[in-house]
């Protein structure tokens, strides 16, 4: 366990600040509709993210793989846990999106800076276990988080769950402290990122990706059917309230047993981690989600709905856990956070594109019928990751590590 101590002070400090997100997206939501009393800028909220996606990611990986991934990280969640404590101060409805867009500006620097920092920390024989370990922290983040905030804002208001998610901010930032920055025996630290190297690091990619044929093939048939499981995603509410006529009260408790599916898949995947195949985990944990969205689309009662989605929690922890160990392999350290940051920009666009399809489709066919179909489609694709996986010839692109050195 000893050389668990420093992953497990990451798994701490990130799942400290999943847990703030989450007691934090369900008050900020209730206090801009306090606020303004309008649906519409609730849902402005959502499209906040991928404006900042686009105005960050394609340049903000050549920063991050120029820089010191710890320093990066703590500075990240200093600067967003100050925002952050300033938004109950603000009641202008536009200028909280401007500190919002701010604030998620900041953040899309985290994700791939910690992708980074977690390849060169975790040895290759424990990534798949850290990376079960990390979907349990984050399960428990979903199920507990909007349980607390529930309480908060009921004793409270809203304003305590927003300073709450600050704080957590600043946990994580000390935590990160802790630990020991990998950066400091390579060159190239700090140095200045001009419009030329943006160029030369698009370049880079580009290289990589021609030459990397199996994992691109991989990665785009992994993120293809989950993309389609996103866009999904946001047609649950209404096909719960519209289609299967269920209260609030039984959407609440489907999306509860959600995240106990999640956090039971979490736990499960974290205990077979050194047994089952990473390939097994990312092909065939990405099918079963397929088949749990087709199976909640063609429910017809809340039992079968509940089935449906607790059945799909359980393996996206697989899937996830999976595909992330597969990325830390796959491509290497000195451009990750370039590959990263491009490949998030590409992915939300991609995003946006099937979510505003599968709407328009809905609103000219049946509910159903789309959500069905689509699923379908994402069973096919994920099918097909899931042969490609298995086949003897991508032995070597799965090749696992073992704690005694063997290779697996």
């Amino acid at each position: 366990m000893r050389n668990w101590k420093f992953p497990m002070l990451l798994v701490s400090g990130i799942g400290i600040s999943y847990l703030g997100n989450w007691i934090y997206l369900v008050a900020l939501n209730l206090s801009v509709l306090e606020i303004t009393g309008s649906a519409a800028a609730v849902a402005g909220l959502f499209i906040i993210r991928p404006i900042a996606l686009l105005l960050t990611n394609f340049w903000s990986g050549s920063i991050i793989d120029r820089v010191d991934k710890r320093k990066l990280m703590i500075t990240i969640d200093i600067a967003r846990g100050i925002l952050v404590f300033c938004l109950p101060f603000i009641e202008s409805l536009w200028f909280i999106y401007s500190l919002l867009l701010l604030i998620n500006m900041i953040g899309a620097f985290f994700g791939p800076s910690s992708s980074v920092y977690i390849t060169k920390l975790v040895p290759k024989e424990n990534r798949k276990r850290f990376n079960s370990i990390m979907s349990l922290t984050t399960s428990g983040a979903f199920l507990i988080g909007p349980a607390i905030s529930g309480v908060l804002i009921m004793y409270w208001g809203t304003d305590v769950c927003i300073f709450f998610n600050a704080l957590t901010f600043f946990i994580c930032a000390v935590l990160i402290y802790l630990l020991p920055s990998l950066d400091e025996k390579e060159g190239g630290i700090g140095k200045s990122v001009s419009f030329k190297h943006l160029i030369n690091d698009w370049k880079v990619v580009k290289e990589f990706i021609l030459k990397a044929r199996f994992f691109i093939t991989v990665y785009v048939l992994f993120q293809s059917a989950m993309l389609i499981g996103y866009a999904l995603d946001s047609q649950e509410v209404t096909f719960i309230k519209q289609e299967l006529l269920l209260s609030d009260q039984q959407y609440g408790l489907i999306v509860s047993l959600t995240g106990l599916g999640a956090l039971a898949g979490a736990l499960v995947s974290t205990l077979l981690a050194k047994r089952v195949q990473l390939k097994i985990y990312l092909g065939g944990g990405m099918f079963l989600i397929s088949v749990g969205y087709a199976l909640f689309y063609s429910s017809e009662s809340f039992l079968t709905a509940t089935g449906a989605f607790i059945f799909l929690g359980f393996f996206m922890t697989f899937a996830n856990a999976g595909y992330a160990t597969f990325f830390q392999n796959s491509i290497p350290i000195n451009i990750m956070g370039r590959f990263a940051s491009i490949a998030d920009l590409i992915q939300g666009l991609v995003q946006i594109g099937f979510t505003l399809l599968l709407g328009l489709f809905a609103e000219w066919f049946s509910l159903t019928i789309v959500c069905i179909t689509f699923s379908v489609f994402a069973m096919i694709i994920s099918l097909s990751l899931l042969v490609i996986t298995i086949l003897p010839s991508s032995a070597e692109g799965f090749k696992e590590v073992t704690s005694e050195g063997s290779v697996k």
